[in-house]
């Protein structure tokens, strides 16, 4: 449910963004604010996620931080378990709510009007029937002082978002209908933070690697799911042009699998990974060691023949490799966990562009749209005593780059939907808890909208409409 904050005396837009670290052009569309941007004290804001934590500072107590942040003392109490006489310390971190989970009816309130002010709705129409869904009881006639929980509506579009994810029991391949917001799910073997899914360009089959590395293919029109291979974990898979063909490597061998049919072609060439399909189908890209054990991407026939270097790399190893895919661009990260950042490169002129980046230099997950004109990525940043990912948005050679949302998770995969507007990332995480939630954002309106919760969620992936 949406979270509101009760504006007060002294407060603007502005600082109201800089104290939670919210983006302020989400903040401004996640009320439908108009210029000249102006709020009034009592004003509800529905509040964007952003930083809830806070470091205990010497000679400061419950009341004084809930003056700085504006927020009622009881629910810092409550959202921490301070028992009385709420005593607290320095250096201790607090989990500090933005603000309330409902919305206090005003005069001349209207469920449309609250539907339409606060993103309450699906392809373009306010939808009022889903605030009373989520306030069993409820009717159309409101009256001032109700209190009603405001729900999140959902995304709207094409395709279908698959997700990883565990109930506390079992493990699942969960599928997002985002027109409607179901889920439908399958069981699936265990699974973890190691766990991929990658749909085929015509949305009929997801090859699954499992925690193990055993390679699934889900086959949505006749519902089988066959075991092909293992691999060593993380494994990557990347779909031929036709849907019918996976390609895939491990240690030794690059190897392309016909999943109809169920045969194979293997290309002996040792040490690659990230292999994946040139859009003409007849050509493959790879990470692999030149004979000075340096790290260098490559192209080749599927064959295996007309083996070509394309970058001249002298130093760091390429990690995460993507093709843009219109095969125009490749990326990649480097040099590792600690410290990772973002190149790309124009395979037509071998210009390399290093992205900015977050203000830690830890970018992770780069993720090309589908149109091959953005690339969405999770860059952590420590703030007030946790790690949170920066979700951020940037241009092939690195214009515009710049944050769009926050997780409260350490690092996060990001995904794109069909038409390359929207961008679906984890959330949720808590001291040792892995992320429970899965959040999208439309790159248009900055308006991040929680979509599922209640799971522990490992990995997604939005199908394509290649």
């Amino acid at each position: 449910m949406q979270v509101f904050y009760t504006v007060r005396s002294g407060d603007t837009l502005n600082n109201i963004a800089r104290r939670f670290n919210i983006p302020l052009i989400s903040l401004i569309n996640s009320n439908n604010l108009t210029a000249p941007y102006t709020i009034y004290i009592g004003q509800q804001l529905s509040m964007p996620p952003g930083v809830t934590t806070y470091v205990v500072k010497p000679g400061e107590s419950i009341f004084s931080i809930s003056q700085i942040y504006g927020v009622p003392t009881s629910i810092i109490i409550e959202a921490n378990g301070i028992a009385p006489p709420y005593i607290i310390v320095p250096g201790q971190i607090l989990i500090i709510p933005q603000g309330v989970p409902y919305y206090i009816v005003r005069p001349g309130d209207t469920l449309y009007k609250i539907a339409a002010k606060y993103n309450v709705i699906l392809n373009g129409q306010p939808r009022p029937e889903l605030i009373i869904k989520a306030n069993p009881g409820l009717t159309p006639s409101i009256i001032p002082g109700m209190t009603i929980a405001i729900p999140y509506p959902p995304p709207g579009g094409t395709g279908r978002l698959a997700v990883i994810l565990n109930d506390g029991i079992e493990s699942y391949l969960g599928l997002y209908e985002p027109n409607t917001g179901k889920l439908s799910t399958m069981s699936i073997d265990q699974a973890s933070e190691t766990s991929r899914i990658f749909w085929s360009p015509n949305q009929n089959r997801i090859a699954y690697v499992g925690n193990s590395g055993i390679i699934s293919i889900i086959d949505f029109t006749t519902m089988k799911v066959s075991k092909i291979d293992q691999i060593t974990v993380p494994g990557f898979i990347d779909w031929a042009p036709d849907s019918k063909r996976i390609v895939y490597s491990d240690n030794k061998i690059i190897r392309i699998y016909d999943v109809l049919n169920n045969t194979f072609k293997t290309i002996n060439c040792s040490g690659t990974s990230h292999v994946q399909w040139f859009p003409n189908g007849t050509e493959l890209l790879y990470e692999a060691k030149d004979k000075s054990n340096i790290s260098q991407l490559y192209k080749n026939n599927l064959d295996g023949t007309n083996e070509t270097q394309i970058t001249n790399n002298t130093n760091w190893p390429l990690n995460n490799v993507r093709l843009s895919p219109n095969g125009k661009f490749v990326l990649w990260t480097t040099p590792g966990a600690s410290i990772s950042e973002i190149y790309t490169m124009e395979l037509a002129t071998r210009n390399i562009y290093k992205i900015p980046g977050g203000p830690e230099a830890k970018n992770y997950y780069p993720t090309w749209s589908p149109d091959s004109t953005k690339i969405a990525y999770s860059s952590t940043q420590f703030i007030n005593g946790k790690y949170y990912s920066l979700i951020r948005l940037t241009g092939a050679k690195g214009e515009g780059d710049s944050t769009v949302a926050i997780s409260s998770c350490y690092s996060t995969p990001v995904t794109w939907s069909p038409d390359s507007r929207k961008i679906a990332y984890l959330s949720g995480c808590r001291d040792e808890y892995r992320p429970v939630e899965v959040w999208s954002i439309d790159i248009i309106k900055l308006v991040p909208i929680n979509i599922l919760s209640g799971f522990t969620f490992y990995n997604l992936d939005w199908s394509p409409t290649r």
